[in-house]
């Protein structure tokens, strides 16, 4: 494809503007190490959501919703649960609040706070480490598959006659540019960069929205469906039936192993509240949270990231859907078996968008792109300098020696993660596998680690563990990664409980600690009591049943926030309208069962331990 002169004249401003700005904060991140990796707790909850809602922004996971939309229509509102997407539901709810009271830097070091420093701890920092750099390099994977299919289509030279070759010769170049800028200027690079990048983004998606709906009219998508595609509701059955019109999409729905839609829906569900339980993995989500001013703010950026990301990205998703739908079918049917869903969107751009707002859009991309590489690349370097080399090789070095080992370390992930990604085919191949069988590893381990008083650093590690070994061997094996979760929860949670009772309880001293900090609702009666023997107005978490209630009318309120910009685009009036009063219905429960009832520390928890964590906070920036 041959781009005009404004598209790529925006492109190459966008491209330059975006280095420019993270080597212009590159002198603030790299002060200190805490400033670096958290930007010192100064960034305010509204900017680390809109960051965290540009790093999610990406191009790889744009095309995977852009090929579920065109497949499986409405229902595919659901199937991102896989990831799970209302993971961030529970943080906003709960989870973000308890774990920014720890008042730590990753998520290594709140093993330390929570199991406290002996050899249980120990192995539990090493495994969560690990488990910490796989997602990373997979994550990384994941976005070099992504932008090699992508720049292929709109880059006007060809590097190499081989088109695989092609894809991976222009990763390899962009990929390069990105970490130029991430690794200069760590977190304020990051989050100044995306806030920049997601209000471009925002307006190209309004744009690709818009067009899509002079275009297509619903008579038009009508015809060239099948029945059912726009309905939202669950049956047991999918059906959906491409026979006559695109019968490769049937061969899709057939190897995604969606068809028994109803037991693909409970299992969505069960690994996605147990995931979520969990709270999130040591990466950029978790960076992101504990990066906030104060824990009221934690909560604050999970809420803002479902407010500003889902209804402009869905504009987007569904706008370019529909215009493949209405005048890309032929070509897609020309293809015969051979159709890559995962090229839609790019395709659909280069077609039907036109010059300006393509440059634009390619522009946003590329910056969802740069947003996704960066946030995933600052998590690496916080765990091995943090806590590999901060803590067991090098504990009082300068400053300035942490940052610029954060350097190599960043680009060291950011080249094992491109090696990986040269043996994935396909992005639906890694996503299936990072959110069903590395996230499926993660769940019984993450959930008891909050709920459970008895489960111990050793627990913690066999656990993980034992998830990580069968979430690896699972890349040799034809088992559905969603499938085999069921059975690898019950090995992990398995491990977790029987090594946790035939091994010593944790230090009661650390555990008493955690509980006053945290308050976490649960199975945690022995140490409420001996913490109240020393302070006898501590209280129990009660809010387990509005918690609860909290995240039900969430998830109902995620789910419409998805749904309504799709209806927008469709022009299914009576039905965005509808979706439109379920969203101010629960945002206004909400507030008043959620927001206004948000607390920085709970009200009995001594004064003497609020101070000392506010302090905490004060003397690590």
């Amino acid at each position: 494809m041959q781009l005009a002169a404004i598209d790529i004249a925006i492109i190459f401003i966008y491209v330059a503007a975006t280095l420019g700005l993270g080597f212009w904060v590159s002198k603030r991140a790299s002060r200190d190490i805490r400033s670096y990796f958290l930007g010192g707790n100064k960034l305010p909850y509204w900017t680390l959501g809109i960051s965290n809602a540009s790093g999610m922004f990406d191009i790889s996971g744009t095309m995977w919703l852009v090929s579920l939309l065109f497949v499986y229509g409405l229902t595919s509102v659901y199937i991102p649960w896989l990831w799970p997407v209302f993971n961030q539901v529970f943080m906003m709810v709960f989870l973000s609040v308890w774990l920014r009271r720890s008042g730590v830097m990753t998520g290594a070091e709140w093993i330390t706070f929570r199991f406290g420093e002996g050899l249980g701890s120990r192995l539990s920092h090493l495994i969560v480490v690990i488990f910490a750099l796989v997602s990373v390099m997979s994550f990384l994977a994941y976005g070099f598959i992504g932008i090699g299919k992508f720049a292929t289509v709109f880059l006007p030279w060809e590097l190499h006659p081989d088109d695989y070759w092609n894809e991976v010769i222009y990763g390899l170049i962009i990929t390069a540019l990105t970490t130029v800028y991430v690794v200069k200027g760590g977190m304020f690079s990051v989050v100044f960069t995306e806030v920049l990048q997601f209000f471009i983004m925002s307006v190209a998606c309004v744009g690709v929205g818009i067009i899509a709906m002079q275009q297509v009219s619903p008579e038009v998508l009508a015809a060239v469906v099948p029945d059912g595609w726009s309905s939202i509701g669950i049956s047991w059955k999918l059906d959906l039936d491409w026979s006559g019109t695109l019968d490769a999409a049937n061969t899709q729905i057939a190897t995604d192993g969606y068809s028994l839609f109803g037991i693909f829906f409970m299992l969505m569900l069960l690994k996605g509240i147990l995931v979520s339980m969990a709270g999130p993995a040591p990466n950029y989500d978790m960076q992101r949270i504990l990066s906030a001013q104060s824990p009221t703010e934690a909560a604050k950026v999970s809420w803002f990231v479902n407010v500003v990301l889902l209804f402009p990205r869905y504009m987007l998703i569904t706008g370019l859907t529909i215009l493949a739908l209405a005048f890309f079918m032929d070509d897609l049917r020309a293809m015969g078996a051979d159709v890559d869903f995962e090229q839609i969107l790019p395709m659909a751009m280069a077609h039907y968008v036109p010059p300006g707002l393509l440059g634009l859009l390619i522009a946003g991309l590329l910056a969802a792109f740069m947003s996704t590489l960066a946030a995933t690349t600052n998590a690496a370097p916080a765990y091995v300098v943090n806590d590999i080399y901060k803590r067991y090789i090098n504990a009082d070095a300068d400053p300035k020696r942490y940052v610029n080992l954060s350097y190599i370390v960043s680009v060291l992930f950011v080249v094992l993660g491109v090696c990986i990604g040269l043996f994935i085919p396909t992005l639906h191949d890694i996503i299936q596998w990072i959110v069903s069988a590395l996230f499926g590893g993660y769940a019984a381990s993450n959930v008891l680690k909050w709920y459970w008083w008895r489960f111990n650093g050793y627990g913690y590690f066999g656990g993980m563990v034992a998830g990580l070994v069968i979430a690896l061997g699972l890349i040799f094996s034809d088992l559905s990664p969603l499938h085999a979760f069921p059975f690898m929860l019950l090995i992990s949670a398995g491990a977790c409980i029987v090594i946790s009772l035939f091994t010593p309880a944790d230090d009661i001293e650390v555990l008493k600690r955690f509980y006053v900090k945290v308050r976490p609702w649960g199975l945690w009666g022995p140490v409420r009591r001996a913490v109240q023997q020393e302070y006898p107005e501590v209280k129990a978490n009660t809010e387990f049943g509005r918690d609860a209630t909290n995240v039900a009318v969430g998830i109902v309120w995620q789910t419409a926030l998805v749904a309504s910009p799709i209806f927008m685009v469709i022009q299914y009036w009576q039905e965005f309208v509808i979706s439109m009063l379920v969203v101010a219905a629960t945002s206004l429960f909400l507030w008043r069962n959620w927001w206004v009832k948000l607390k920085d520390y709970p009200d009995d928890m001594p004064a003497e331990l609020v101070a000392e964590a506010e302090a905490s906070i004060v003397s690590k920036n």
